[in-house]
């Protein structure tokens, strides 16, 4: 396997990155740095895999990038690459989410088309499904996202789609549920909430904390998207979850648990664009992939734990 990950300095396309130079892949892994957090923690995950053997790094843009030239060789995509962040998504801010994830989208498809691929993986999102969907969401539901993010990464995985049925692009996309564990980015839940309760500060609850979320560790979703790309239909995208459904107030129980004091909650009023709940059928998944979480939350809780009480930066 000659890999292309986009996104590779990000927390999940670090980590799959690394999984993919294990079982012995060429990587090449491209990333722009956009500015949604700071550089300091992408050039902290990009250190981890920078010095490996058969790692090569690129800093571009995919609009600016010499696509041809990257994908010479090329035997599987996986296009983790995106503008993150439900709540920051809205107004002018949108642009910025339709240019890295529908426009560059767009023009990585058509880079492939008449490319000899064995796959061409998308990293979609639970955010597509939005709250009219029964739960446990299958991957028939019909789609009706409530954040502009979510819209942008449902176009996404139609273009994939589209560039399958008309160019014989073997595309596929995973949905992952919520993605935790080391490297999370800082502005995910459960890295704030752990940061917090490591450093005694205030926990900002958005909602009454009855909000339920299907929780997949960073592992889990890694190994699901490997095997995608391995074995995945073309034209068809899998729910990636963790496996149960766990409110958020839950959570913040265990986290108090780990961390060995009581938090300080403090709660706000929902935010626009986040989802009520979600919860992934995952049998797709098991019968295609054969996909099976194996991380328990507590134990994926613990290591992201671990991880941030390690690195005085990013904890205090």
């Amino acid at each position: 396997m000659k890999a292309l990950v986009t996104g590779a300095a990000g927390f999940i396309g670090s980590h799959l990155t690394g999984a993919l130079l294990d079982g012995g892949a060429e990587v090449v892994g491209l990333d722009c740095f956009t500015d949604y957090y700071a550089r300091a923690m992408k050039d902290a995950n990009l250190e981890v895999n920078a010095r490996r053997a058969g790692f090569t790094f690129v800093e571009a843009r995919i609009q600016d990038a010499d696509l041809p030239s990257l994908l010479a060789g090329v035997t599987h995509v996986f296009h983790l690459a995106a503008q993150a962040g439900v709540r920051r998504s809205w107004g002018r801010d949108f642009r910025i989410y339709t240019e890295h994830n529908v426009d560059a989208s767009q023009q990585l498809l058509e880079a492939c088309v008449g490319r000899p691929l064995h796959r061409f993986v998308y990293a979609s999102s639970s955010s597509i499904y939005g709250d009219g969907v029964p739960i446990p969401m299958r991957e028939d539901a019909l789609p009706q996202p409530v954040s502009p993010y979510g819209v942008t990464k449902l176009a996404a995985e139609q273009l994939g789609y589209l560039y399958h049925v008309n160019h014989g692009v073997p595309a596929t996309s995973v949905r992952y549920f919520t993605v935790y564990g080391p490297r999370q980015r800082p502005d995910m839940a459960f890295h704030r909430f752990i940061k917090a309760a490591l450093a005694g500060g205030p926990i900002t609850l958005y909602g009454d904390g009855e909000q339920t979320r299907d929780f997949t560790y960073v592992s889990d979703a890694v190994a699901a998207t490997i095997a995608a790309g391995e074995r995945g239909v073309p034209g068809r995208a899998y729910n990636i979850g963790g496996g149960s459904r766990v409110s958020i107030n839950h959570v913040l129980e265990i986290i108090g648990r780990i961390a060995a004091r009581p938090l300080d909650v403090r709660r706000e009023p929902a935010q626009r664009g986040d989802m009520r709940d979600t919860f992934a059928d995952t049998s797709l998944a098991r019968a295609d992939l054969g996909f099976a979480p194996a991380v328990r939350l507590e134990e994926g809780l613990e290591a992201e734990y671990r991880w941030l009480s390690s690195i005085p930066a990013l904890a205090g």
